[in-house]
């Protein structure tokens, strides 16, 4: 766009602050987050985020920078997916992977591991993702909080993708 060094992806620009604009979520829709000690940082800024656009948040932990398990955070947050208690959630681990894979284990679960706007988009549009996952370590705040609005902002598309979603949940 111009000399702005902005890239735009379905007319939202890339990598900008605020790419939503005005909030635009589902009515009191519950997003359950938890993390291991390496994502605690980056978790503590999310539910900020999360609080400010008004979102219901369940907070599962870790709420402490003492080292524990991140299967365990992973297993609970996709429990609060699986029992409705909850419509999305957010990881965060060192990486990132270790804990999406633990989530992914529950079939309710689909958790994309994310590391910019067009994966948090396309993780939404395509895969119906009900789950974003970041690494701590791996990826800034405001990268973060960018990816975590176009995820929640994004619906899917349905149509040709919705077999194959279906199939994610129905191995056969």
């Amino acid at each position: 766009y111009g000399n702005t060094g902005l890239r735009f992806l379905g007319g939202a620009p890339i990598g900008c602050i605020n790419l939503s604009g005005i909030p635009n979520k589902m009515p009191n829709m519950t997003i359950a987050i938890a993390c291991d000690h390496a994502g605690l940082g980056l978790k503590t800024v999310l539910v900020e985020e999360l609080k400010n656009r008004e979102f219901e948040v369940i907070d599962l932990g870790t709420n402490s920078s003492d080292s524990v398990d991140y299967p365990d955070f992973g297993y609970a947050m996709a429990e609060a997916i699986g029992d409705g208690r909850a419509e999305r959630g957010v990881l965060v681990c060192g990486s990132g992977i270790g804990i999406s894979i633990a989530a992914n284990r529950h079939p309710a679960v689909r958790a994309a591991l994310i590391h910019d706007a067009l994966g948090a988009k396309m993780a939404r549009q395509h895969n119906d993702a009900n789950v974003i996952c970041f690494g701590g370590r791996m990826i800034g705040e405001d990268v973060a909080n960018d990816c975590l609005s176009i995820f929640l902002d994004t619906p899917f598309e349905g149509g040709r993708h919705a077999r194959r979603v279906g199939k994610l949940s129905n191995p056969a």
